[in-house]
């Protein structure tokens, strides 16, 4: 009798802790369609030219995925645990299909939208109709697939990088690194880039076999997504932009700014230009590294200081940068001289990589910041469960 008391005491506390922890990947409460109070929780569609708002469309809760326009439709996830597609003319929407967990950035070809979910799951669904063709689990996803040559490349949270068949979702590979990827893979010429998060690498991988070509070590965690034009890789670092030899690794040059980067970079017509949490975009020259301007953006309270980090990647079209901050604005600068041209403020932080596309700019916001969980109430429901487990399971040990 005693046994089968402990066993299902054991078996008690096991259920409780396996609920309590399924708390961490649920994404923040939305009640009755409505996410925190403070997320701004829209998609918007600016003219490019002048900055004027042609439409907006309200989701469940707060974005931080960046859209993909194609053929006339917005795919752009949010944190109500959907991925939508909208009409790129009205913002009306076309369909949605659940993701569970949150929605990452996502990638479109060949008629099938890839995306990745912090709960898990690689999802192909087909781009006109929403319907799931096929998906694969993983460790969780926050970073965009890379879909190149049939092949959809995705890093996950389980320290892998994954090589998946993208009609069938079979996997063809898979390079298991020292940590989970916050940043997202870029192909190009038969090369896999893709930073190891907080292993501090970048890796560069046979983009058929999966086998490592070398590695970049740098100062901390590489978060930011790599870039690759005209033979160099270019990518961020704790607080430092870094150019190294695509083919080698061998490092050109690297550009430390005021704190981290976390901003991908974007290259066009031989300058790179890349955001800090320092306040600033920067824009250098691709070959040397010297800084050509800087744009500082206004400022917000976060960690008892105020900055204004710029987190997400800019666009460069038509010689126009935009570009989003957590201090509520987008932004669109002269591209060879730093000159704003006009800014629009939302109802919360960008976090959203703008995609330009026909004359408009498309892009998400949000409230939530880095490092802040007040919106995510599974970690207090987790540890509140957890000790209640323990408290019974200790009572349950004295009788």
């Amino acid at each position: 009798m005693t046994t089968t008391r402990s066993i299902l005491t054991v078996f008690f506390v096991v259920t409780l802790i396996s609920v309590a922890l399924a708390g961490f990947a649920i994404a923040p409460t939305v009640v009755d369609g409505r996410g925190p109070p403070e997320s701004d929780k829209n998609v918007y569609a600016l003219n490019a030219t002048t900055g004027t708002k042609l439409w907006n469309y309200t989701t469940g809760n707060y974005i931080e995925s960046s859209p993909t326009v194609a053929n006339g439709v917005v795919y752009i996830g949010s944190w109500d645990n959907n991925l939508y597609a909208l009409n790129a003319t009205t913002g009306a929407k076309l369909w949605n299909h659940l993701t569970w967990g949150g929605a990452s950035s996502p990638a479109v070809a060949n008629g099938v939208v890839y995306v990745g979910s912090n709960g898990g799951n690689v999802y192909a669904l087909n781009a006109t109709t929403g319907a799931k063709v096929w998906n694969r689990l993983t460790g969780g996803v926050t970073t965009s697939p890379a879909v190149a040559n049939g092949v959809v490349y995705v890093g996950s949270w389980d320290n892998n990088l994954y090589a998946l068949n993208a009609t069938t979702g079979s996997k063809l590979w898979n390079y298991t690194t020292g940590h989970g990827f916050d940043s997202s893979p870029a192909v190009a010429d038969g090369v896999v880039y893709v930073g190891g998060s907080r292993d501090h690498n970048l890796y560069a991988l046979n983009a058929t076999t999966g086998a490592k070509l070398w590695n970049y070590t740098t100062g901390y965690g590489v978060d930011s997504s790599p870039a690759v034009a005209n033979g160099v890789v270019y990518v961020g670092g704790s607080d430092t932009l870094y150019a190294l030899n695509a083919t080698t690794g061998a490092k050109l040059w690297n550009y430390t700014t005021g704190d981290w980067v976390q901003s991908s970079p974007a290259v066009a017509n031989g300058v790179v230009y890349v955001g800090s949490w320092d306040n600033n975009l920067y824009a250098l020259n691709a070959t040397t590294g010297a800084k050509l301007w800087n744009y500082t953006t206004g400022g917000a309270e976060r960690y008892s200081r105020t900055v204004s980090s710029v987190y997400p990647s800019p666009a460069v079209v038509n010689g126009v940068v935009y570009v989003g901050s957590d201090d509520y604005n987008l932004y669109a600068l002269n591209a060879t001289t730093g000159v704003k041209l006009w800014n629009y403020k939302t109802g919360g932080e960008v976090f959203s990589c703008p995609a330009v596309v026909n004359g408009v700019v498309y892009f998400g916001s949000s409230t939530k910041k880095p490092g802040d969980t007040s919106s995510t109430p599974g970690f207090e429901v987790a540890f509140a469960v957890i000790g209640l487990a323990i408290v019974a399971y200790v009572a349950r040990r004295k009788r």
